[in-house]
């Protein structure tokens, strides 16, 4: 063991705990049983099977109210994966579900035996026919494959809340729709054909014109039994028209009847059946979607009304106007969006009754737009609206900065009322529809049912399709509450069907919650047939059981999880898993969900328990070292839970006296440590790569990988020893070399001006000369410290810059260019918090500014452009979004290339700092989809804004990267 080790024992709770009913046994703390493992491993590899306690733990959460936890997660990458495993369970009697994203809502991602994780190795998307269709992976997310056909003007029919982070095969599985997909532009409707990978092992591509023949060899029997049910089916017109009517409205609960209707032959049928199937029938490989225009000329406005039946009574208006999408916000759901960054703030000052529509018209011209809108106007002429706080203006906009903003608040109902939820209570996410003329009749009777039961809801949803979503906080520990959940949702259940006809599920499908009520909803007649085509296409019950179809009337009270109180940063977190793609290390160890899923375990756990050990001992290296600590996840977070704030806290608790007692000391002596990096960057030239690596390598293993930097080729020499020479009268900006960017020199081989002397040239071209303060050595934006967790070195360094800042800039007169984007965030943003009060005050005059903005803004327009190179591709860094500077770069490398290009897979690269050094993997991993896509074709230039973060991308791509301003500088230059 590492000599500096830190002992896992820091990170234990310290509140007084009452174990948990749904806490993880002890008999589980040693993770998958032994021989499970070693079958598995054997039949695929160790590295795609995940048998550790917190695998498992991790892996039992999702955006659902349940939690089961699984024996064994394997790791799919391929067809063949998911062949073997299925063979593998039916030799041996076990069951399998399939989970990508995670982010269902109903319990359906869950399983209790083998998980296959189908996210990891599995993103992908080939545009074809122009953007008319795609072919689509299942781990590929919504927004990721929009993006691909925007470029295209085209755009999938399903648009769910969660596009951010769900993901292909879960909306397709769930038959997903959305704002504005409704029943026509559903999966069901879109897909134009899937290769799925049924219960037997057998692959079926629908698109293939010989697939009938071929599955009638492979599986007599199935396509015998679906021929058979669809004959039963068509000869029962009262049935028929059963289920026409059934989908004449949003619908999710059951298996799609009406594919009987619509495919004529056992592959056409199975394509309709697998749509919503939730993964009970086969894995969904790829999907080939018909897509749609991408209408730009929008129209949108947030209409507030008196109440939620006042709303909903206007909805028909809308949709007779032309509207595409009418969605429906009560009073609650309003006042908690206030959490959500951009949400005025007087929306909390709402009153309870009041409700909100956002109503959107899309056009493809600028002509159907205006018409659209004097039919907007005209309905708007006709209502009775409110304003009750000065920030309503019950006005249509075009502003895309608004509309925006509208979306943002729309879209965060879930996480932002959740996260508003009293701590420590589970959250039910209900979702359903009814005819859309008795949308206005459905709101009052819910309102009623809820107060009869002590709920107080907040309601949003889909209101131009009769689709709503309400939200119940109880405490699932609870007996007595649980009861009064269960109570409700048996008259909830009754009133929708009995008094509406309506869908017990509209778009969320059944999963787990709705199981026991699918007969109430669809009579016995069609539920028997929906048990038989389950006992046609999987009749050994291999897939997903209890999903669906499940014959205990109390399936749905069955694995609802406990929310223990965690840390008040995380204490919010609903578990939905919008921050997972943008984490760093969501490929390598994981992600923020995870983090904070790990530790509500720990709080379910007895003090001292076997699994809280064990936890414990696991969450060093995969939840606390390998965070890259660049809260993108507060970014990608509705209500902005900073789990990298968390790891940064868990680092500080973990530290010795000695070693934050020599963190501090480091900030004080700062002038001859950066002096002493210098000189060593400067040695390492001489002494040469071979041998700083094996130097370090064995330092590592004997101190501790994160206190150790691996030595990295690709780390380039050190900067000159002094500044360019510049001169205070003329500045009109003051400018502060990062400590990075006077400890490294620019990228190797490359002749020109170093960054520092790039900055003051471009400058003074512009006729805005900068001046360099003397002093500048010694002194750092305290990310350093911050990073790490070392509060005392962080507040050393924090307050130094601040005071020398005041000085430099006289007293905030002069603003201060900082030419590192992380190092730009740290004064701008995050040494605030460490400051004293009076240092606070001067912080607060101080305008701190990025190098690209001072470019973008008051150089560029000053500046000839002489030359451009061909082609550049950008690395937007994670500081850069956080300070929201990305346009700046990509303006920038405009001026200084005819063609720029930024990587679809654009992420944070990890390298934080000195983390990629301490944890290479963690770099190659965050890196690995981005460097795939640069390293496909050719580029002139390849262009960032920091220096570190170049470096780890010099190493995932093997190409050169340079900050934009050196690149401006050659550009602009006489």
């Amino acid at each position: 063991m590492p000599l500096l080790e830190p002992n896992p024992q820091a990170l234990r709770p310290g509140t007084k705990r009452t174990p948990a009913p749904d806490r993880v046994p002890d008999l589980q703390s040693r993770g998958t049983p032994r021989h499970l493992r070693e079958e598995l491993t054997a039949l695929l590899g160790p590295g795609k099977v995940l048998s550790k306690i917190s695998d498992l733990v991790r892996y039992a959460s999702d955006a659902s109210p349940y939690r089961f936890v699984p024996q064994v997660v394997v790791v799919a990458e391929d067809v063949d994966d998911i062949s073997a495993v299925l063979s593998y369970a039916h030799g041996k009697g076990r069951e399998v579900v399939f989970r990508a994203a995670g982010t269902s809502l109903n319990g359906q991602a869950q399983g209790e035996d083998i998980l296959v994780d189908v996210r990891r190795h599995w993103a992908g998307v080939e545009v074809l026919d122009d953007g008319a269709r795609a072919r689509i992976r299942p781990g590929t997310t919504v927004v990721r494959a929009n993006a691909a056909l925007a470029r295209h003007g085209r755009v999938l029919g399903p648009d769910p809340a969660s596009a951010v982070a769900c993901t292909i095969g879960g909306v397709v599985a769930n038959n997903a729709s959305g704002m504005t997909a409704g029943t026509t532009r559903n999966s069901y409707r879109t897909v134009a054909s899937l290769t799925c990978v049924l219960p037997s092992g057998t692959v079926v591509d629908t698109a293939d014109p010989a697939a009938d023949a071929e599955l009638a060899r492979a599986e007599p029997r199935l396509c015998a039994g679906l021929m058979q049910l669809k004959a039963e089916i068509e000869a029962d017109p009262e049935l028929v028209s059963r289920i026409r009517a059934k989908y004449t409205i949003k619908n999710t609960n059951g298996y799609r009847l009406d594919a009987f209707l619509d495919g004529a032959t056992p592959v056409q049928i199975l394509r309709g059946l697998m749509v919503g199937s939730e993964g009970t029938f086969g894995f969904i490989s790829e999907v080939v979607f018909d897509t749609l225009p991408l209408d730009r000329q929008v129209s949108t406005a947030l209409l507030f009304f008196p109440s939620l039946p006042a709303a909903a009574a206007a909805v028909p208006r809308f949709n007779d106007a032309g509207a595409i999408a009418v969605e429906l916000m009560d009073g609650n759901t309003l006042r908690a969006s206030v959490s959500v960054a951009g949400v005025p703030a007087d929306w909390a000052g709402l009153p309870k009754e009041t409700a909100a529509l956002l109503v959107e018209f899309r056009a493809p011209d600028a002509a159907a737009r205006e018409a659209y809108e004097r039919a907007a106007a005209a309905v708007l002429d006709g209502l009775e609206l409110v304003a009750p706080v000065a920030s309503v203006s019950n006005a249509f906009t075009r502003d895309p900065g608004v509309i925006a903003g509208y979306w943002k608040a729309r879209k965060a109902f879930v996480t932002a009322v959740g996260g508003s939820r009293p701590s420590g209570t589970t959250l039910i996410t209900e979702d359903f529809a009814v005819p859309p003329d008795r949308l206005a009749e459905a709101c009052a009777e819910l309102l009623e049912l809820q107060s009869r039961h002590g709920f107080d809801a907040a309601v949003a949803g889909h209101a131009a399709h009769g689709n709503l979503h309400f939200l119940l906080a109880f405490d699932a520990g609870d007996p007595a509450d649980v009861e009064r959940y269960a109570a409700f949702m048996d008259e909830f259940c009754k009133l929708t069907v009995e008094r509406f006809d309506g869908s017990l599920k509209a778009e969320h499908a059944t999963g787990r919650n709705i199981a026991p009520f699918l007969e109430l909803e669809w009579g016995p007649k069609a539920t028997a047939l929906m048990w038989r085509t389950k006992e046609v296409i999987d009749p050994d019950g291999v897939l997903a059981p209890r999903i669906v179809l499940d014959r205990d009337p109390q399936a749905h009270l069955r694995g609802l999880k406990t929310i223990p109180r965690v840390e008040a940063v995380a204490d919010p977190c609903i578990e939905c898993g919008f921050c997972e793609p943008t984490c760093p290390s969501h490929d390598l160890t994981t992600t923020p969900r995870q983090r904070i899923v790990l530790r509500r375990e720990m709080m379910r756990q007895s003090d001292g328990s076997r699994v809280e050990a064990s936890l414990l001992e696991e969450y060093g290296y995969d939840a606390v070292d390998t965070c890259a600590g660049d809260s993108t996840c507060k970014l990608a977070c509705p209500v902005g839970i900073d789990t990298g704030a968390m790891m940064k806290d868990f680092r500080h608790r973990r530290h010795s006296p000695r070693e934050e007692f020599v963190a501090a000391l480091a900030a004080r002596s700062f002038r001859a440590v950066e002096a002493s990096a210098r000189l060593a960057v400067a040695a390492a030239d001489r002494i040469g790569d071979r041998l700083l690596v094996s130097a370090t390598g064995l330092a590592r293993k004997a101190v501790r990988p994160d206190l150790v930097p691996e030595w990295l080729p690709e780390i380039p020499g050190a900067a000159a020893r002094r500044l360019p020479r510049t001169h205070r009268p003329a500045a009109v900006a003051i400018y502060f070399p990062a400590c990075v960017n006077r400890i490294f020199g620019g990228p190797e081989g490359r002749p020109g001006p170093s960054l520092p002397e790039a900055v003051v040239a471009l400058s003074a071209r512009a006729g805005r000369p900068v001046w360099i303060p003397d002093d500048v050595s010694g002194t750092c934006c305290a990310t350093i410290w911050h990073s790490k967790g070392y509060e005392r070195g962080n507040e050393v360094m924090a307050n130094r810059i601040v005071e020398a800042a005041w000085g430099w800039t006289a007293g905030g007169r002069l603003p201060l260019v900082v030419d590192a984007s992380s190092c730009t965030l740290g004064i701008a943003h995050e040494v605030v918090p460490h400051l004293t009060d009076e240092n606070r005050e001067l912080h607060a005059e101080l305008t701190v500014l990025d190098s690209l903005v001072w470019a973008a803004d008051e150089l560029l327009p000053r500046l000839d452009v002489r030359r451009a190179v061909g082609s550049a591709v950008v690395h937007p860094t994670c500081s850069m979004r956080h300070l929201g500077d990305e346009e700046r770069l990509t303006a920038l490398a405009r001026a200084c290339a005819e063609e720029v290009v930024v990587p679809e897979e654009a992420g944070c690269c990890a390298f934080a700092g000195d983390r990629g050094m301490l944890h290479p993997e963690l770099t190659a991993s965050a890196t690995a989809r981005e460097a795939a896509e640069v390293t496909a074709r050719p580029f002139d230039a390849h262009l960032s804004a920091n220096r570190m973060c170049e470096i780890g991308m010099d190493r995932a791509t093997g190409r050169s990267y340079e900050h934009v301003l050196l690149a401006l500088e050659r550009a602009t230059r006489p």
